[in-house]
């Protein structure tokens, strides 16, 4: 069986002498030296060592041959045979899909199998739209087992977002599901290309899309399938269709060879930048990246194929994953807890505070809900409010809940709590360096500052994308090497560390506020609001001033059933929790006095702070939102 991964400390090493100069030692006992950092300049330990192997080989060997009779795949929302083909054991359920190992196996090779029948050869790109579910994640191991690149497309992409990222990594085979939530992919795309209704399967062609041959759609629903059938797009393939169980073809052959023939370096995966602070670029990972930042990301959780995960992937480790829905649904998750008795949770913030918000009306409502099941997860994706993490920990039973720190660039963790952290440390900063990574923050001009500095966070290592997809000049941009030849991913995101290793990430670069020459950080003021009961989410942005060049911008969700907070008492409370100076001259609040009903945000959850600057200076040529204080701010009380 594969053993529980033994926890380790994620402390620097201090191997090299590169290394060893930046530190100093300390006296801990008079028999026991601790090393403390002068300079933010971190590596991680080499131990464990790095996987060598392709993800379909780990797959293989680790897996599937150690593990194959364990729960795979749960997703509730799917009928249990709803890809066909022979009878599934479906784990003994018969109300919704749950395979264990061997049969996932057997559905990927079924659709590796039928990729290459329809003509997918190694390194084409194949687009998916679609949400949580068994479809995808067959996509992505058979993709990944014939040397195709599955392309993450982000379903909330309007039609000429989809149509520029589809012609940016040249999309040949695109899978999407009818409908998710409000957006109607189908139809809308026979809509805006005409072409899709008129030209054979595997035989399009499309002017504003030259490089798509294949439209498949994978769809479980008997009543949309109907609504399908009445737009008659001759190109569309059912996925169904596709899926070749027999294995007594040329088609499996060719599949053997091609995944012996895989390079551990190769891309197999394109994500897509968030934009929070513009258009997205592709991100190119291999195998060696996702492979191996999944294992160190379980080692961190303590993972093990015993535990059952709500929404998160983590099959290097043959735990068990949950899709409670196609995309994000608080009561459904919820559900999925109780029901599955899931072990670990994660999302950014906006996800756990609807997960909080709905496990409290239950409660309010006089529901009984047993979610002792919950042990850890992963915090991640943006700044995690402290007031969040501490109510994680302690209303959710996320006792060993992790915290980390990443972008897509980066597989995407680079720092990460872990439950030996002390829990202040588990609270308030991402934890310390991951193995086989280093990491360094710098000032602006390149220098490593000292610790409890802050400056622009870089990191080298394994986990380094190979590049922006077709976009030599942004990957020169964001990605330099040294002058010991250590290429370096400038992350724009601004962190402090501490003596020990922990960092603190106080916001993005371009975030940063400056008031009258002194930085201010968004996440600690942030963090300064979101510790007030009233108040749900906030967000600080720089907002122009005449006297002090920006004075902060505040943006702020209220909490439901709370008595409602003022400007004034939001500026008080920020003056009297930290330097006065930190206080929002202006405050705006989410769904009121005619302002948007949400903070704008990525697919994934991110706030676009470019996008509340935007409002923020259109609003202040107005006038409106503006706090008295006692500083004066653009000649008028703040």
């Amino acid at each position: 069986m594969f053993s529980r991964p033994r926890t380790w400390n994620l402390r620097h090493s201090i191997a090299s002498s590169s290394t060893s100069r930046l530190l100093q030692p300390t006296t801990k006992t008079t028999t026991t030296k601790r090393w403390l950092l002068t300079k933010s300049y971190v590596e991680g330990p080499l131990d464990p060592p790095l996987s060598m192997k392709t993800l379909p080989d780990y797959f293989n060997t680790e897996i599937l041959a150690k593990h194959g009779a364990r729960p795979a795949l749960i997703a509730r929302e799917e009928a249990p045979r709803a890809h066909g083909g022979p009878p599934s054991r479906n784990l003994g359920v018969d109300t919704h899909l749950a395979w264990d190992f061997d049969e996932f196996d057997r559905h990927i090779k079924a659709l590796a199998r039928g990729l290459l029948g329809m003509g997918v050869q190694k390194g084409d790109r194949v687009g998916v739209i679609m949400g949580n579910n068994s479809a995808y994640a067959m996509l992505q191991w058979a993709c990944a087992s014939i040397g195709a690149i599955l392309v993450t497309l982000n379903p909330a992409y309007r039609l000429t977002e989809l149509a520029a990222t589809l012609n940016l990594v040249g999309v040949k085979h695109l899978f999407v599901v009818p409908r998710l939530r409000s957006s109607t992919y189908v139809r809308t795309l026979s809509q805006a290309f005409i072409e899709l209704r008129h030209c054979q399967p595997g035989e399009i062609q499309i002017e504003d899309l030259p490089e798509l041959r294949n439209f498949i759609v994978v769809d479980n629903a008997e009543e949309s399938r109907a609504d399908l059938e009445k737009l008659h797009i001759k190109s569309m393939v059912d996925w169904r269709e596709i899926l070749m169980w027999r294995e007594d073809t040329k088609e499996k052959r060719i599949q053997k060879e091609l995944e012996a023939g895989l390079q551990k370096d190769e891309v197999i995966n394109l994500q897509f930048t968030s934009g929070t602070t513009g258009l997205p670029k592709a991100v190119s990972l291999t195998h060696s990246n996702l492979l191996n930042n999944g294992i160190s990301i379980g080692r961190c959780m303590r993972l093990t194929e015993k535990d059952i995960l709500c929404n998160l992937a983590a099959w290097t480790h043959a735990s068990c994953i949950v899709y409670p829905s196609a995309s994000f649904d608080p009561p459904a998750i919820v559900d999925a807890v109780v029901a599955e008795k899931c072990t670990a949770l994660h999302g950014v913030p906006t996800h756990f505070l609807g997960v909080l918000s709905e496990v409290e009306r239950r409660k309010k409502n006089g529901e009984s809900l047993d979610m002792s099941s919950l042990r850890t997860g992963i915090a991640a994706g943006s700044p995690v409010p402290i007031d969040l993490m501490r109510s994680l920990i302690t209303k959710l039973n996320l006792s060993e809940l992790t915290n980390a720190f990443g972008m897509t660039e980066t597989s995407p963790v680079s720092f990460q709590t872990t439950p030996d952290d002390p829990l202040i440390m588990r609270v308030e900063t991402v934890g310390k360096v991951q193995p086989h990574v280093k990491a360094k923050i710098i000032d602006a001009d390149g220098n490593v500052v000292d610790v409890g500095k802050p400056g622009e966070i870089c990191i080298a290592g394994y986990l380094l994308q190979k590049g922006y997809w077709n976009d030599e000049e942004q990957t020169k941009s964001a990605m330099r090497k040294d002058e010991n030849g250590t290429l370096w991913m400038y992350t724009g995101d601004e962190g402090i560390m501490d003596e020990q290793g922990y960092l603190r990430v106080v916001g993005r670069i371009k975030d940063l506020i400056i008031r009258g020459g002194e930085n201010l950080f968004p996440v600690q003021i942030e963090n300064a609001m979101t510790s007030h009961p009233a108040i749900r989410e906030a967000a600080a942005v720089a907002v122009p001033d005449a006297k002090f060049g920006e004075v902060v911008g505040a943006w702020i969700v209220r909490e439901p059933h709370h008595p409602p907070i003022s400007r004034q008492e939001v500026r008080d409370y920020v003056s009297g929790n930290m330097n006065p100076q930190n206080a929002p001259a202006w405050v705006w609040f989410i769904n009121e006095d005619g302002n948007p009903a949400e903070l704008p945000k990525t697919a994934s959850g991110k706030v676009q702070k470019h996008v509340l600057r935007r409002w923020s200076k259109e609003l202040v040529e107005r006038g409106a939102g503006r706090v008295q204080g006692k500083e004066q701010v653009a000649g008028v009380k703040a």
